[in-house]
């Protein structure tokens, strides 16, 4: 089997597990290649998906290797759950675990963050006054929420006077789902917004209208509510067709979008949001407000001279090749995940396809030969539409969509299976990839 058909493959596994195919999973797996020996010393910064999912899968593949994975945080967040929470379906600790449940034995665990990185020495410095020598570097710490970038906005108000945002974790997004339903039962004005620069799960404010509309209309009836999308552009998504999609859901549903509306302040007081427009500043009321912050690397990242110089400027993203995520300038560090800068791949699913490639190709550089797996932008959004259907959403960096299962599973069809796939199975298919295993 080639490498990619081997990736074709992997992708149709996990979304065959995503809908319960364990023994599918099982059969299309490629075999596992035999150990390489080796005592190079591999430093992984960040245990969150695509750091575990890494760590997982090099300690099957190489004997004598020295590995450190650096992480300050005790818990383990499973990010795909926080838009089912903040809608009420799912509770809050359905999302935690312990970063420790899902590490391997045969590594070291350093419970801080990275402080420093010098590519030239290879070496990181950690918040607790450690000196990490390494020969790879993984970089995989994730973002950082801005939320200092909204005037007037603040965690604590999340869950009063109308304000949710589920992105700052589990608590707040079951704060956020108080203030929801409280909307969803006594109608109003309610709010939704996407901020200008990279996210994780660019379909997540989009996830979040959908239900709340849904919940709504169900809980008050039809009539009862205003919604509102501020988008952060002309478009509703990424993927032109899919953006076309979503506006005519939207216009079915009696969701007004207002593009090239970025949020930029509240007043919790007034229930007034103001939204920086080509036009200049515009306020909108609320009864309900979503905030999504703006989203940016580490400070670590931006600190180090790892970021993009004439890309992102402003948020500071890895700079890497697209296809191998090896970086441009210092070829014995890779990023991935959030903090990679890439056109595409801020979702789990992202770093699902992102991992072997890294995998292949820092074993290739270890063994001295050259590695042939490319990552092209896949990126899978199961994005809800109401409770109980959902659209499975696949495409790449060229905005193709590229189904697992063509002529079984539409894409653009709001579908009980694709909703399946989100709500019950893909946390399964999560805990897989964390082990390594898909």
């Amino acid at each position: 089997m080639s490498h990619m058909n081997e990736l074709k493959a992997s992708r149709r596994a996990f979304l065959a597990l995503a809908a319960g195919g364990l023994a599918t999973a099982a059969a299309v797996r490629p075999a596992r290649a035999q150990a390489v020996q080796t005592s190079a010393r591999i430093v992984i910064i960040g245990a969150g998906a695509a750091g575990t999912a890494l760590v997982n899968r090099l300690v099957r593949r190489l004997e004598g290797a020295d590995i450190t994975i650096l992480d300050p945080s005790a818990e383990h967040l499973y990010q795909p759950g926080l838009s089912l929470v903040a809608a009420g379906l799912k509770p809050a600790s359905y999302t935690q675990s312990r970063t420790t449940d899902w590490l391997p034995a045969g590594i070291t665990l350093v419970p801080e963050a990275a402080a420093a990185i010098d590519p030239i020495t290879k070496v990181v410095d950690t918040s607790g006054g450690q000196s990490l020598s390494y020969d790879f570097l993984i970089v995989a710490p994730g973002l950082v929420l801005d939320h200092d970038a909204i005037e007037g906005f603040s965690l604590d108000m999340v869950g009063t006077n109308g304000i949710g945002a589920l992105y700052a974790g589990p608590q707040y997004a079951a704060k956020t789902w108080e203030a929801a339903s409280r909307f969803a039962e006594e109608g109003g004005a309610g709010v939704f917004t996407r901020p200008a620069t990279e996210m994780k799960c660019a379909g997540a404010p989009l996830k979040h209208t959908f239900l709340i509309e849904d919940i709504a209309t169900r809980t008050a009836g039809a009539g009862k509510h205003e919604m509102h999308y501020a988008a952060n552009n002309n478009s509703l998504f990424g993927v032109p067709i899919v953006s076309e999609k979503v506006r005519m859901l939207f216009e079915d549903r009696g969701i007004n979008p207002h593009y090239s509306h970025v949020l930029k302040a509240v007043d919790a007081g007034r229930k007034i949001a103001t939204f920086d427009t080509p036009d200049g500043d515009t306020e909108m009321a609320y009864d309900y407000l979503h905030v999504i912050p703006p989203q940016r690397a580490p400070d670590v990242i931006r600190q180090s001279g790892l970021s993009w110089a004439d890309k992102w400027t402003d948020q500071g993203w890895v700079e890497v090749d697209q296809h191998t995520l090896r970086h441009l300038r210092y070829p014995d560090i890779f990023a991935l995940g959030d903090v990679a800068g890439v056109p595409k791949g801020k979702t789990a699913a992202s770093v699902k396809w992102q991992v072997p490639v890294v995998e292949d190709h820092l074993i290739a550089a270890i063994e001295g030969r050259d590695a042939s797996l490319i990552y092209e932008g896949y990126t899978s959004c199961p994005l809800i539409t109401r409770v109980g259907r959902a659209m499975l959403i696949e495409f790449d960096y060229n905005n193709n969509l590229t189904p697992s299962f063509p002529g079984v599973i539409a894409p653009l069809e709001e579908l009980w299976i694709s909703w399946l796939m989100k709500e019950v199975a893909l946390k399964a298919t999560y805990n897989a990839m964390l082990r390594g295993k898909a």
